[in-house]
C-alpha cells in the first residue's frame, strides 16, 4: 500500500482525495500556490509546500516545481485530481521516470486518449460506437475534403483533434462555408493546442450528454458504474450533473456499459476514466474519453456505493479491483449542482471573501466544498468553490431534495450561480427529464431577449 499521497490540486478535488486518503491511512503532502496558503486541505494535511505564485502556470501547472516537492516530502505517489496536470501525459512520464506512482493511467493510454482522432480509432476496434466522421485528420486535398463532407451530411462539427472543454470546435451548416472553417478551425487549434490538426464529424443536433464511468486494474479486469446525464450545459460547460440518465433503460446501459469495460481491457486502461458519448434516437455515439476522475463522480458513488478515488488509490497500489461488475446495482437517483463564484445573470466570475456559510442537510445531502466563513475565493483559477449533491429513492426525491438544499445553502459576501440552479430546478422541461445539450443556452438566450423588451 502507498504510503505517502502528494496532491497535485487544489480546492474541493484537493480535499477530497484528502479525505480518502485519511480513511486509508495514507500520509498526505499538499502542494499550493502563495495564493492559496489557506485553503482546508493545506492546513488539513501532514505536509504543506508552497511551489510558486498565484498564476498556475508558475505553480499548478509547473512540472519541475510538483515533482520537487514530492522529492523533498518523500512522497511515494502523486494524485492529479481533474484539471491542471491531470490528462498531461509528458507529466504522467515525468512522475514514472523520477520513481513515484502516478494515480491514473498510463502516459501512452494518455497520449492516445488525449488526441480525439487517435481516440476514436481505438474506439471503433473496441466496438464502441462512434459519431460518423472523417475517419482520420482532414487533409489538403480540398475535393476529397468535399466529398468526404458531403457522404457524412450537413450539418458538420470541425473539431480539433488535441482540443478538450469545449474549445477548438466549430459548426458549418452548408458546403460553401466548409473550407474556409476548416482553415479558421486549424489556425485557432494550432494556438490553443499546439496541434492543428482538425477532423469532421456529423452534427448531431438534439443530443444528450451521456457519460459512462469505468474502473479498471492492471489484472485485466474492468467494470462500469452506469450513466451520468450531464446534459445540463452552457458554452460546453456542465452545470448540473446526474445519475441514472432519465430514459435509459437497463438493458441499454449493459450494452454500452459492457463495450466501454472491454475497451478498457482492450487499451489496457488503469484507474478510473469516463466515456462521454452524445445520445440522440436511441443511439450513443462516442466523443471522447477523460483519463482522470470527474467533477460529478459523487452521483455515481450515491447511486452504487462506490468510492472511486479510494479505488483509484487502490489500483495504483497494484490491487484488484475491490468489486466485481455482477456486485454493481444501482440505487436511487442522485443529482448534483456546481456552485460557482459568479454573477448569476452575467456569469463573470465574483472573487471576493465568504462573509458566512451555511451548508444544508437533511436525508441525501453531500456537500463537497473546500470554502469556509472568512475564506477568500481568489481570482486566479476556476469559479467553481463546490458542488451540492442530493440523493434519493428516486428522481422526484432527489430534486425535491435538492431544492430544500439550495434554499438552506448560505454564501454570503460573494455572489453564486445559486439562483440559476433554483431556477433550473423548477424549470418543466428539467423536471420532466431528457433535455438536450443546447437546452440552457436557448433557455438562457430567450431570457436575455425577454429582459430586452
Amino acid at each position: 500500500m502507498i504510503e505517502k499521497i502528494l496532491i497535485a490540486n487544489r480546492g474541493e478535488i484537493a480535499l477530497r482525495i484528502l479525505r480518502a486518503c485519511r480513511e486509508l491511512g495514507i500520509k498526505t503532502v499538499a502542494v499550493h500556490s502563495e495564493a492559496d496558503r489557506t485553503l482546508k486541505h493545506v492546513r488539513l494535511a501532514d505536509e504543506s509546500v508552497c511551489i510558486g505564485p498565484a498564476r498556475s502556470t508558475e505553480s499548478y501547472l509547473n512540472i519541475p516545481a510538483v515533482i520537487s516537492a514530492a522529492e523533498v516530502t518523500d512522497a511515494q505517489a502523486i494524485h492529479p485530481g481533474y484539471g491542471f496536470l491531470s490528462e498531461n501525459a509528458d507529466f504522467a512520464e515525468r512522475v514514472m521516470e523520477s520513481g513515484f506512482i502516478f494515480i491514473g493511467p498510463r502516459p501512452e493510454t494518455i497520449r492516445m486518449m488525449g488526441d480525439k482522432i487517435s481516440a476514436i480509432e481505438a474506439m471503433k476496434k473496441a466496438g464502441v460506437p462512434t459519431v460518423p466522421g472523417s475517419d482520420g485528420p482532414v487533409g489538403e486535398d480540398d475535393a476529397e475534403t468535399l466529398r468526404v463532407a458531403s457522404k457524412i451530411g450537413y450539418p458538420i462539427i470541425i473539431k480539433a483533434a488535441g482540443g478538450g472543454g469545449g474549445r477548438g470546435m466549430r459548426v458549418v451548416h452548408t458546403e460553401a462555408a466548409l473550407l474556409n472553417s476548416i482553415s479558421l478551425t486549424r489556425t485557432e487549434a494550432g494556438t490553443a493546442f499546439g496541434n492543428s490538426t482538425v477532423y469532421m464529424e456529423k452534427y448531431l443536433e438534439n443530443p444528450r450528454h451521456i457519460e459512462i464511468q469505468v474502473l479498471s486494474d492492471e489484472h485485466g479486469n474492468a467494470i462500469y458504474l452506469g450513466e451520468r446525464d450531464c446534459s445540463m450545459q452552457r458554452r460546453h460547460q456542465k452545470v448540473i450533473e446526474e445519475a441514472p440518465g432519465p430514459g435509459i433503460t437497463q438493458e441499454m446501459r449493459d450494452r454500452i456499459g459492457s463495450r466501454c469495460a472491454q475497451a478498457c481491457v482492450d487499451i489496457g486502461y488503469r484507474g478510473a476514466g469516463t466515456f462521454e458519448f452524445l445520445y440522440q434516437d436511441g443511439e450513443f455515439y462516442f466523443i471522447e474519453m477523460n483519463t482522470r476522475v470527474q467533477v460529478e463522480h459523487p452521483v455515481t458513488e450515491l447511486i452504487t456505493g462506490m468510492d472511486i478515488v479510494r479505488e483509484q488509490i487502490m489500483i495504483a497500489s497494484g490491487e484488484p479491483l475491490s468489486v466485481k461488475q455482477s456486485d454493481i446495482v444501482l440505487r436511487g437517483h442522485a443529482i448534483e449542482c456546481r456552485i460557482n463564484a459568479e454573477d448569476p445573470a452575467t456569469f463573470m466570475p465574483c472573487p471576493g471573501t465568504i462573509t458566512a456559510y451555511h451548508t444544508p442537510g437533511g436525508p441525501g445531502i453531500r456537500v463537497d466544498s473546500h470554502i469556509y466563513t472568512g475564506y477568500t475565493v481568489p481570482p486566479y483559477y476556476d469559479s467553481m468553490i463546490g458542488k451540492l449533491i442530493a440523493w434519493g429513492s428516486d428522481r422526484p426525491t432527489a430534486l425535491a431534495r435538492m431544492r430544500n438544499a439550495l434554499a438552506e445553502l448560505v454564501i454570503d459576501g460573494i455572489k453564486t450561480n445559486t439562483p440559476l440552479h433554483m431556477e433550473l430546478l423548477q424549470d418543466a422541461a428539467f423536471i420532466a427529464g431528457g433535455t438536450n445539450i443546447h437546452y440552457l443556452e436557448k433557455k438562457l438566450a430567450a431570457k436575455k431577449e425577454l429582459d430586452k423588451k
